[in-house]
C-alpha cells in the first residue's frame, strides 16, 4: 500500500513545536507499505484541501491519513477541508474511531472527524494527539487492505462474502 501522512497543526507547521503524532502516523504504517509523502500544513481549508488533493491525485496514495485539526477550535477546520475534496463519504470508518475512541474517554464525543473517497484513494481523518493516533490506527487497520483492494476494483462481481 501506498501512504501519505498530512498533519494539521499551525504551530507545527511554523516550526514552534515538533510534530509527534504526523512521525510517530508514519512509523506505525511502514510495515504496512510505503509512506511515499508526508506534509504539515496550517489549519487553513484551502491548503489543507490542495495537499489532499495532491496526494490523492498526483502521488496517488491508497490512503491519506490526516491529523489534527477535527475539533472544536475555532481554527479546526480538517473535516470542512477533506469534505470538499472527497466524492464519497465513508461514514463507517470514522464512526467505529469514534465509537472504540468513547470506551477511552467521553472527550471523543467532540471529534469531528470524517473518512472519504477522492478517486483510488481512502481519506482517513485522525485526532492531533499521538496516544489517540495509535489508538485510531488500531481500529481502522483491520479493513485497510480490503478497503484499499475494493476502491482498486479488486471486488468479487457475484455477490461475495466478508471474511
Amino acid at each position: 500500500m501506498v501512504f501519505s501522512v498530512l498533519t494539521v497543526s499551525d504551530r507545527c507547521s511554523k516550526g514552534e513545536c515538533e510534530d509527534k503524532s504526523g512521525t510517530l502516523l508514519s512509523e506505525l504504517i511502514k510495515p504496512l507499505g510505503e509512506v511515499k509523502s508526508y506534509k504539515i500544513v496550517p489549519d487553513e481549508t484551502a491548503g489543507i484541501s490542495k495537499a489532499l488533493i495532491h496526494m490523492c491525485d498526483e502521488i496517488k496514495s491508497d490512503v491519506v491519513f490526516t491529523t489534527g485539526g477535527t475539533g472544536f477550535a475555532p481554527r479546526d477546520v480538517t473535516p470542512e477541508a477533506t469534505k470538499a475534496v472527497i466524492e464519497k463519504e465513508a461514514p463507517g470508518i470514522s464512526e467505529a474511531i469514534r465509537y472504540e475512541s468513547l470506551k477511552i474517554t467521553p472527550k471523543a464525543m467532540l471529534s469531528r472527524a470524517v473518512s472519504g473517497i477522492r478517486g483510488n484513494t481512502l481519506i482517513i481523518n485522525l485526532p492531533g494527539s499521538p496516544k489517540a493516533v495509535k489508538e485510531s490506527l488500531e481500529v481502522v487497520l483491520p479493513i485497510l487492505s480490503h478497503a484499499v483492494e475494493t476502491l482498486s476494483g479488486n471486488t468479487l462481481s457475484c455477490g461475495g462474502s466478508y471474511k
